[in-house]
């Protein structure tokens, strides 16, 4: 797929993406909140900034959770891309079994950070904004359908965080993704997804699941 440096702002669901995937979905997510869903081997999921400059902390379990054990992981991601730059079209994310478990098959932001741990109740607190919506509870609240008891489940696995600027702060803002921009990634193991965010000001972004992957 062609190297956009930004979407434009009708990406959710275009013509060509409901003609070539019949079966997929769309989820508009409230700002400040999660959303947990699963995901096929051979399909591609995508997650829109629908209103710009809004970081998405991504985790994700291979099913069934939580018997499987094996989740996406940042520090073999790091190993296996050998560093911490973000992924490229074509890269894949990988899991503790150093196995892929997502590849990056469109991305019209290209910044997103692989270091950050999820912001949890503590971090607000340390802030005089105790009870603030956070990460980590917001992912735990939307994993809670399968089995998740607390929101340090989620805090054990550092995410992938969508549209993050931390690499080049001192270029741009943390968040620079603007309206309409993108990520999809083609998935290589049955998973439940989690996405979650409650920093600054949070705004809605939308999941489209079910999308027919596309050879990169």
């Amino acid at each position: 797929m062609t190297k956009l440096k930004h979407a434009p702002s009708s990406t959710i669901a275009s013509p060509t993406d409901l003609q070539n995937s019949p079966a997929s979905k769309t989820h508009i997510v409230p700002g400040g909140h999660g959303h947990a869903f699963e995901v096929q081997k051979g399909t591609s999921f995508r997650i829109i900034d629908l209103h710009g400059r809004q970081i998405v902390d991504l985790m994700a379990w291979v099913l069934p959770y939580p018997s499987s054990l094996e989740h996406l992981s940042m520090s073999y991601t790091r190993y296996a891309l050998h560093g911490s730059a973000p992924p490229a079209i074509g890269d894949c994310l990988v899991t503790n079994k150093q196995e892929p478990i997502f590849k990056l098959t469109a991305d019209f932001c290209h910044t997103h950070d692989m270091t950050f741990m999820a912001c949890n109740p503590a971090f607000y607190a340390a802030m005089d904004l105790a009870g603030h919506r956070n990460c980590a509870e917001n992912i735990a609240e939307a994993m809670k359908p399968w089995g998740m008891r607390s929101y340090l489940e989620a805090t054990a696995v550092d995410p992938f965080n969508v549209f993050q600027n931390t690499p080049d702060m001192a270029l741009k803002d943390l968040g620079c993704s603007r309206p309409g921009d993108f990520v999809e990634f083609e998935v290589l193991k049955d998973a439940v997804v989690a996405d979650g965010f409650g920093g600054g000001k949070a705004t809605d972004v939308a999941v489209v699941t079910g999308l027919k992957s596309e050879k990169v």
